[in-house]
């Protein structure tokens, strides 16, 4: 559904789901201190994506914390999140 909005709204649906995205990512690893979903987007748009990028792979650390603090298998992710973003696929990852 998310991705449809997103496709229907050309693309102002993701901008909104990257700052829950953030938001959750944060709070499901317990670094509530670290940049809010807002900040991520704003820095997203002044950077041309490149901390949208950096944001990507961290996100991937921050899953890989949340994962293990539940007691699953440690699996970072963070490269793969972000070669997906570089090939225009992020809303994959």
């Amino acid at each position: 559904m998310c991705i449809f909005l997103s496709f229907i709204t050309c693309g102002i649906y993701g901008l909104y789901w990257l700052v829950c995205l953030a938001n959750d990512v944060n709070t499901a690893s317990g670094r509530t201190q670290d940049a809010s979903g807002g900040m991520v987007l704003l820095l997203s748009i002044i950077t041309c994506n490149i901390y949208g990028l950096y944001w990507m792979y961290k996100a991937g650390e921050k899953v890989d914390v949340a994962r293990t603090s539940r007691g699953l298998p440690s699996q970072n992710n963070g490269l793969l999140y972000v070669l997906l973003s570089v090939f225009g696929l992020s809303i994959v990852s």
